[in-house]
């Protein structure tokens, strides 16, 4: 009688998210109805392990007038390598990879806190000034001739965003895109909108207009300075995801940034917060 086939074990030790979401098998599991462009969630399992994720196909994105076709899961992608690249990982790993319909976007699944108790990032309030712990971002419309002042948390992990997302050229930080988790942590998500070579940048986090940037942030755009060099890692993997003008304008901003030393204000030229807000 034949030995039996010997079954390989199974890893114990957790793959890194990037390897589990770029190798694992996909299996979609519904669709998230209330975003603009495709978005399932999924299931993904590879050696043993499995977790949640969001697919995001090519052929599921709208068009924009003023990105091209088919580009946005390689700027979610792009916008994931820069947050990892300043050590404050702000948006949750990501990778572009094929699946059932398609190449397109997949991103680790994150559940954002449920507790009554967890910190408000964003509030609106009367009166003209915010109050200790908040920062002004304008006045909105709450109807019947009413307006409030429209607030974010004076937060370290906010700031950080700002400045992310200032690098990045988002053209859309809406309340929705913020996820604070029970463990503390405030992830990112939704950036196809972003790494244009003209200044797009529509934010809710304009509470630190003009400000001087925290010295974490200038070393932290120090470093990307240096990373982005042509020849450096982090500048190959954006040149086969953005285009040459859009890595020369990201470039540009950095030593705008660091030339400045402050946070950026709006342009004027561009709706500052995007709409709706949320």
């Amino acid at each position: 009688m034949s030995a039996p086939e010997r079954i390989p074990p199974r890893s114990v030790t957790p793959p890194d998210p990037t390897e589990l979401l770029a190798r694992g098998e996909l299996t979609v599991r519904g669709r998230v109805r209330e975003a603009s462009n495709a978005v399932l969630y999924c299931t993904i399992e590879y050696d043993g392990h499995s977790a949640a994720c969001v697919y995001k196909p090519v052929a599921g994105e709208r068009p924009l007038w003023d990105f091209p076709d088919g580009t946005l899961a390689q700027r979610e992608v792009a916008a994931y390598e820069v947050s990892r690249a300043t050590g404050w990982d702000l948006i949750p790993p990501t990778v572009l990879r094929e699946g059932p319909y398609g190449q397109g976007m997949c991103q680790v699944w994150v559940e954002p806190s449920d507790e009554d108790g967890a910190p408000r990032l964003l509030a609106l309030v009367d009166g003209e000034e915010p109050g200790p712990g908040w920062k002004a971002v304008g006045f909105a419309e709450v109807g019947e001739g009413r307006t409030a002042l429209l607030v974010h948390a004076d937060d370290d992990r906010l700031r950080r965003l700002a400045v992310l997302d200032a690098v990045i050229n988002n053209g859309d930080r809406k309340g929705g895109h913020l996820l604070p988790t029970a463990d503390g942590r405030v992830y990112a998500i939704d950036h196809g909108v972003t790494f244009n070579a003209e200044d797009k940048l529509r934010t809710l986090l304009w509470g630190w207009a003009g400000e001087p940037l925290p010295e974490e942030a200038l070393g932290v755009l120090r470093g990307l300075a240096a990373a982005l060099v042509d020849g450096e890692p982090l500048a190959a993997r954006l040149a086969r995801l953005i285009t040459p003008a859009e890595l020369e304008a990201l470039r540009a901003r950095i030593a705008a940034l660091l030339e400045t030393g402050r946070h950026p204000e709006p342009s004027g030229q561009w709706p500052p917060i995007p709409w709706p807000p949320v």
